[in-house]
């Protein structure tokens, strides 16, 4: 299979030895991506609902620099810091993903201790390219 890198400037640069996205034969597999504002690399303002929305744009656009899209998305993994922001978070989530429920990924929320840069919140995906 074939594989490559993708990188956009769309979303905040990797943080660490990894990439923002690779995409390997017919499926892309973001990195996990939070409320980091692209432009300056600084957390967004505000709590759980604005560092969703940020996190949602910046995998948008990974997953477009792939060749695909937030539609073919069919995993999802979300990291909360505080399991009691999950309405707040999967409020903000059901307006990018409200193509049905037949076109619904599935998807795995846990809480985590802590996440870097002192996210709320951070989302992996797996999108069909």
């Amino acid at each position: 299979m074939t594989r490559s890198t993708i990188s956009t400037n769309g979303a905040p640069p990797a943080i660490g030895p990894y990439a923002q996205g690779v995409r390997v034969g017919d499926l892309i597999f973001t990195a996990g991506q939070g409320g980091l504002d692209p432009a300056t690399g600084q957390l967004v303002p505000g709590g759980i609902t604005e560092q969703t929305t940020r996190t949602l744009k910046n995998l948008k656009a990974v997953l477009e620099a792939g060749g695909s899209s937030l539609e073919k998305v069919v995993k999802a993994t979300v990291f909360l810091k505080d399991i009691n922001d999950f309405a707040a978070m999967n409020a903000v989530y059901a307006t990018f993903f409200a193509n049905g429920p037949d076109a619904l990924p599935a998807r795995t929320t846990v809480e985590v201790s802590r996440l870097p840069r002192n996210l709320l919140v951070e989302i992996e995906l797996i999108a069909e390219a």
